[in-house]
């Protein structure tokens, strides 16, 4: 495994995140009464790309620069004065979802860290492939959607929800690597890194969580689906930008040379 791999300083223009209680409270100042970004939160959350898409207030949470509890009193507040709607309930709702992983590890400790998880399932992948290890950290898997992610990991410290869950169930799913080297990865990784949160939502990917449905990704599907313009993929893969847009989902229907030229990896075969 690629244990030389560090977050690096943000790329210009990137989403830029700084430290401490004050940062934080403008964090929430802007997002609640200068942009209302909160009244769309629930159409927005799903975004890839800058700072408008969804709260960003993980890092500052992470941090301790923020509480739940102040950032739930100045929803209430803005649900006063300005409005109530469904975006303002999904943002207390993911508080308390965030909460929800804190209680669950509370209660069943070292279980949370087991491949298994906490309904002690014993069909999991137990594969750590230091290959396809090293190719996910890079982003090198030849999959763009979940290379794209990682490389913004790799360069940020940070991605999206949605991409999150996405190279998730690509590793403890497609590629058939135990699920817990990819939370350990994101454990180096994140500049928002919380324990409970990282590791219930990890485990819930991999199907040994709170969720008994034990369902994946498509992750082709949900990369056409969010990124339909491959405008995500472009930004963090700029040599696919050399393919038409149709086909940077999909770099492998390219032709030979073509593939040669923009020197993309060959996607690595599923296991299981």
């Amino acid at each position: 495994m690629a244990d030389h791999f560090h977050v690096i300083d943000w790329p210009r223009n990137e989403t830029p995140f700084a430290g401490g209680e004050a940062a934080a409270r403008e964090r929430l100042r802007d997002y609640f009464w200068r942009t209302h970004g909160i009244a769309e939160y629930k159409a927005t959350r799903n975004g890839l790309m800058g700072m408008a898409y969804s709260s960003k207030f993980s890092p500052w949470l992470a941090a301790g620069c923020i509480s739940a509890r102040r950032i739930a009193a100045a929803l209430a507040e803005y649900e006063t004065d300005v409005v109530a709607n469904k975006s303002t309930y999904w943002l207390l709702f993911e508080l308390r979802w965030r909460e929800f992983y804190h209680w669950i590890l509370a209660a069943e400790g070292p279980r949370l860290f087991h491949r298994g998880g906490i309904q002690d399932r014993h069909d999991r992948p137990t594969a750590a492939d230091a290959n396809v290890l090293t190719a996910w950290q890079r982003g090198e898997t030849g999959l763009p959607f979940v290379d794209a992610a990682m490389r913004e990991l790799a360069a940020t410290g940070y991605m999206s929800n949605r991409a999150r869950q996405n190279v998730a169930s690509y590793l403890a799913r497609d590629l058939g690597q135990d699920w817990r080297h990819g939370a350990a990865w994101f454990e180096t990784q994140l500049v928002d890194y919380d324990v409970a949160s990282n590791w219930g939502n990890w485990a819930t990917v991999a199907g040994v969580g709170t969720d008994k449905r034990d369902n994946g990704f498509d992750v082709l599907a949900q990369a056409e689906r969010y990124d339909p313009d491959a405008e995500y993929v472009s930004h963090w893969l700029p040599e696919l930008r050399a393919l038409p847009v149709r086909e940077r989902h999909r770099p492998w229907q390219a032709d030979d040379d073509t593939r040669a030229a923009i020197g993309y990896p060959c996607l690595l075969p599923p296991r299981g």
